[in-house]
């Protein structure tokens, strides 16, 4: 956590072919089609649904507050994951230099624990909440106090933290996309370098992540330094296994839809990513919604934590920034990430069959049965033809014929949708939602009738997403 002010620029995108299970629902005779995680029925707790595609849903959990029954209720029946909140950070772990002391953290982990929950530690080097004595040190001597501590905590959770936030916001707000002036960086460039190192030597089985805010809009020139960075660390074999995302949006740091290409393009670099203490100004469930769906479309983002359980648990209470009112009732973001994670429907998956645009009436369609790679789509008046039979599978790919799949040409708008021989690219991967657009993993953007056109022959192309009738699909 830590204040949030806007930076600056750059930009990039990302090609990776790894698996996103998607499928479709079907509502009534001519359906909308939806997205689906599995083929089995929906679950009822937000930890739950995650699972369904191997994710966490988790939230940030103070040993203060766990005589409270409704906040242990809620935690207990909802979360798969738990963060502690202040509990394992630098001031509380080590009071006295040399002098470990994790009751509170054991009773954060413990009851995590007991309750069927991972845990990941929350954070080993920071520039924040560092006890009187740390703060009085400097050079080799806080150098080597940074290491004693690294290995101090990691070596009382050996083997049982999932992840470690090892270095936390090391870069500096703004636009200069400089690290943070801080006592650590002062002891010399390589410090998280070095944080990183002894942290894959204290407890080689936990992720290892670099955690920050105010990174999740790409254009940023503080998102920018962060990438530059493991981008290096990739390149030399620096131990970095995942990077957190804090993701405190409000009106000073707003939710940018560019966030899911920020997610791509720092997995394309071999990183798992994570968004890490999730909370939004006034709890939209639009943005919640965009959020969990941003992490769900790409297939190393590992989960997603919101940073507290209720409104009056949240740092930011006069935001009311998260999924539940202070008296423990659900709100309406809840509601929205919930069917998120279920992929926005309970019924069965469809596999096959037309789809036809709500504004045309029109069918999508291979031109003449054409075959060969390369063919771009259009409508068609709907038919019984085998050119429009679409087959949905657990890969989230659109197959027709068996082998040839729904491809996106590029990632910009205007970009061609064909048919391509199916070969697993992220661009031949397809998000079918409750509202009935079709969306590219890969880019982000609508399966779309060029100009809004609704006649015979209109040809399909990738363009951002508007809600159009035009952009919205239905199965037949």
């Amino acid at each position: 956590m830590g204040p949030h002010a806007l930076p600056g620029p750059a930009v990039r995108r990302r090609i990776r072919s790894l698996l996103l299970a998607l499928t479709l629902g079907v509502l009534g005779a001519a359906t909308t089609l939806v997205a689906s995680p599995t083929a089995h029925a929906a679950e009822s707790t937000l930890g739950a649904a995650a699972a369904q595609s191997g994710r966490y849903f988790g939230t940030a959990i103070a040993s203060g507050k766990l005589g409270d029954s409704t906040y242990t209720t809620i935690a207990g029946r909802e979360f798969n994951s738990v963060t502690a909140e202040n509990e394992m950070k630098i001031d509380a772990t080590e009071p006295q230099r040399g002098q470990f002391n994790f009751t509170s953290a054991d009773r954060v982990y413990n009851w995590a624990v007991q309750n069927g929950k991972q845990v990941r530690g929350h954070t080993l080097a920071w520039h924040s909440q560092q006890p009187g004595w740390m703060q009085s040190l400097s050079g080799s001597t806080l150098r080597q106090a940074m290491i004693d501590h690294i290995n101090g905590v990691m070596a009382h959770y050996k083997g049982k933290i999932a992840q470690w936030d090892v270095v936390n916001e090391a870069f500096a707000d703004g636009s200069s996309g400089a690290r943070r002036d801080s006592n650590l960086q002062r002891t010399g460039n390589d410090w998280i370098e070095v944080a990183f190192r002894a942290a894959r030597a204290a407890d080689p089985a936990a992720k290892l992540c670099y955690n920050d805010y105010n990174v999740e809009d790409w254009t940023w020139a503080k998102t920018q330094a962060m990438y530059a960075m493991v981008r290096d660390f990739k390149q030399r074999g620096v131990p970095i296994d995942c990077v957190g995302f804090q993701s405190h949006f409000n009106s000073g740091s707003p939710y940018n839809s560019n966030f899911r290409t920020t997610l791509q393009n720092f997995a394309a670099l071999g990183v798992d990513v994570a968004i890490t203490e999730l909370d939004i100004q006034g709890a939209p469930a639009s943005t919640y919604a965009n959020v969990t769906n941003d992490c769900l479309a790409v297939p190393r983002c590992l989960g997603i934590t919101v940073w507290g359980v209720r409104d009056t648990d949240s740092w930011r209470a006069e935001q009311t920034p998260l999924l539940f009112n202070g008296d423990g009732s659900k709100k309406a973001a809840y509601t929205a990430v919930l069917n998120a994670l279920n992929g926005g429907t309970t019924n069965p998956p469809a596999k096959s069959g037309q789809i036809k645009g709500v504004g045309s009436g029109r069918c999508l369609d291979v031109p003449g049965s054409g075959t060969a790679d390369g063919t771009q789509l259009q409508l068609w008046d709907c038919h019984s033809g085998t050119n429009q039979q679409w087959e949905y599978t657990d890969a989230g790919e659109i197959r027709v014929y068996g082998t040839k799949c729904l491809d996106a040409a590029g990632t910009g708008n205007g970009s061609k949708v064909q048919i391509y021989s199916c070969w697993g690219g992220d661009n031949q991967k397809w998000r079918l939602n409750s509202d009935g657009s079709i969306v590219g993993v890969q880019s982000g953007l609508c399966l779309d009738a060029v100009a809004s056109g609704t006649a015979n022959g209109t040809l399909l192309q990738l363009y951002t997403c508007s809600n159009g009738g035009n952009q919205r699909w239905t199965r037949t």
